[in-house]
C-alpha cells in the first residue's frame, strides 16, 4: 500500500468493485524485473499481491501490462537496462501468472502510449467506464498511465469515463538519499487528484 500522509488518506473515498460501473482492471508492471530480479527490481512492492489478485478474482475484465523493451530503447537514455522483450525480467510474476488472460506489452513508461492498448482503445471506451490502475510504480508507470488517460477522457468529454486508482494496490522503490519511496507516492497521488483522477481505498 502507498503510505500518504494521514490528512491525505482521511479524504479518500473507500469503494469496492461491485460499486464501479462497467469496471476494467489494468495490472501495470507486476513483472519480475520490478519485484524480483535485475537492475529495478524492488521485494517490497511485492506487499501489494495479494490485495491485487483478490481484485482481479473478482473482476470480469482484467488486463496485464508488461514492460517489454528491445536493447537498443530509447528509455534506456534515463533508465538503467531493464525487461529486455522476452526475457523473464519481462513476465508476469509467477504469483499472479494463473490470472493473466489479457496482456499488452509497452516500450515506455506509459501504457497509454503502447499501439496494442491504442488499438484496443474504442472497444474499452464502448464496454467499460471506470478504468481501474494497480501495481508499480505509482510515481512513473502509474502516473503517467492515469495522468493521459484522464486527459484524453477531458479532451473528449467522456463524462461517464472515470480513472481510478487504489491506494493500497500500488507502490514504488526506495533507493536512499535517490528515491524516497514514501515521498514519491505521496507527490504521484496529490497529482492524481489534482487532476480529477479518483485515488481512493478499494475495499
Amino acid at each position: 500500500m502507498a503510505k500518504l500522509k494521514p490528512e491525505t488518506m482521511d479524504t479518500l473515498a473507500r469503494t469496492s468493485l461491485s460499486e464501479l460501473q462497467r469496471p476494467h482492471v489494468f495490472v501495470v508492471d507486476m513483472i519480475n524485473g520490478f519485484i524480483k530480479e535485475g537492475a529495478l527490481s524492488d521485494s517490497y512492492i511485492m506487499h501489494i499481491t495479494n490485495p491485487i489478485q483478490d481484485l482481479v478474482k473478482q473482476a470480469h475484465a482484467t488486463t496485464f501490462i508488461c514492460d517489454s523493451h528491445n536493447l537498443d530503447a530509447k528509455e534506456f537514455d534515463a533508465y538503467p537496462i531493464h525487461c529486455i522483450k522476452d526475457t523473464s525480467e519481462s513476465e508476469v510474476i509467477d504469483e499472479m501468472q494463473p490470472l493473466v488472460k489479457r496482456l499488452i506489452h509497452k516500450n515506455s513508461t506509459n501504457t497509454f502510449m503502447a499501439k496494442e492498448f491504442q488499438d484496443q482503445l474504442p472497444d474499452l471506451l464502448s464496454q467499460f467506464d471506470d478504468f481501474v490502475l494497480v501495481g508499480c510504480c505509482t510515481d512513473i508507470c502509474i502516473l503517467h498511465f492515469a495522468l493521459s488517460l484522464q486527459t484524453f477522457i477531458n479532451e473528449h468529454n467522456l463524462s461517464d469515463k472515470r480513472v481510478i486508482v487504489p491506494v493500497n494496490m500500488v507502490e514504488t522503490y526506495d533507493i536512499p538519499e535517490v528515491h524516497s519511496r514514501d515521498k514519491a507516492n505521496q507527490t504521484a497521488c496529490e497529482l492524481m487528484i489534482n487532476n480529477g483522477i479518483q485515488v481512493v481505498v478499494m475495499e
